[in-house]
């Protein structure tokens, strides 16, 4: 169903957004090596083709491209080559206080290491300043194990923990940011939150693309009317997911499809459920499964899945321009 174009221009939704995980990584063998260093109270570099001693070591030569894995050990004092003052710390940085951040060159490297140079203003640290590292209390292999550079020249260096080679490292990632959505968007998220399927296109008898484009992919010109949809709709193609991984919210397995909805010309990716994995099929006809309308929101997961409706499948011809 046409909705036609609007009349009302409305503000577009805009809304805060908090992308968090734990980004898990295995070393490698220059990595490792690094990362193994902090733990054991050393910090360790690699030796370039051009002999230049780099820290922190790249994986890869970049002169040669071959792998790095002639490791020096340098030393735990340098100098401030550049700096800049954090008067407002964020959450998970090393400090709740204002502090510096520097490049520092530890004495043996050709290369400078970024890290947080821990003074209580700006007139306390200067290009050219000598700092030294101040180890964690506890290390267990990662950068953070240099809980900050301190002014001075080195200390005696902690007793070395000659454990296993650090194999695995996680790096927290927390991204807050604000996400303000397209008029387009927009429109297709306000009619969700109403329990509407709306798409776009550039005008009658073009083709309706839901989620709904700024333009068209094919001739760049706007799309301007809104088309309502059926919340039914045909599975084009489709993935059985068997195996699982952390924070995974349903059993495997389980169907991830792309669902061409009745009236669009572009299919879009959901779940598939109420059926036996082995049972998905291209040309199988389902219809949404909403949430209850207290749970509804500005998001596509009002729709809680898809499920088989009975109906006989929809014929290859149908569908196979939208695969």
């Amino acid at each position: 169903m046409s909705l036609g174009k609007s009349a009302v221009v409305e503000p577009p939704l805009s809304a805060p957004l908090n992308l968090k995980f734990d980004y898990t990584r295995s070393t490698g063998p220059t990595v490792g090596a690094f990362v193994t260093g902090l733990r054991n109270g050393r910090i360790v570099g690699a030796r370039g083709s051009d002999g230049r001693v780099l820290v922190p070591p790249p994986e890869y030569d970049p002169a040669t491209h071959e792998p790095l894995l002639d490791f020096v050990e340098v030393g735990q004092t340098g100098t401030v080559l550049s700096w800049t003052w954090n008067a407002l710390p964020l959450p998970g940085q090393p400090f709740d206080r204002p502090f510096a951040w520097a490049f520092i060159r530890l004495d043996g490297a050709d290369s400078s290491i970024l890290h947080a140079v821990d003074v209580e203003s700006p007139e306390d640290i200067e290009t050219g300043m000598r700092v030294r590292v101040r180890w964690a209390d506890e290390r267990v292999g990662h950068i953070n194990d240099i809980a900050a550079f301190e002014p001075g020249e080195a200390t005696e260096a902690p007793q070395a923990d000659e454990g296993d080679p650090v194999s695995m490292i996680v790096t927290p990632i927390d991204l807050h940011y604000k996400h303000t959505a397209s008029a387009e968007e927009s429109y297709y998220l306000r009619g969700l939150a109403e329990g509407k399927i709306i798409g776009g296109r550039t005008g009658p008898g073009d083709p309706v693309y839901v989620p709904p484009r700024g333009s068209s992919p094919t001739d760049g010109i706007p799309t301007k009317e809104q088309v309502e949809l059926s919340d039914k709709g045909t599975v084009t193609t489709f993935c059985i997911v068997n195996v699982p991984f952390l924070g995974q919210q349903i059993k495997p397995p389980y169907v991830a499809a792309y669902v061409l909805l009745d009236g669009a010309d572009i299919p879009f990716l959901h779940l598939i459920l109420e059926c036996d994995a082995a049972d998905v099929r291209m040309g199988m006809r389902v219809q949404a499964k909403w949430r209850p309308r207290e749970e509804w929101g500005h998001t596509l997961r009002n729709i809680e899945y898809f499920r088989p409706t009975g109906e006989p499948d929809a014929d290859y011809d149908t569908f196979k321009h939208h695969l």
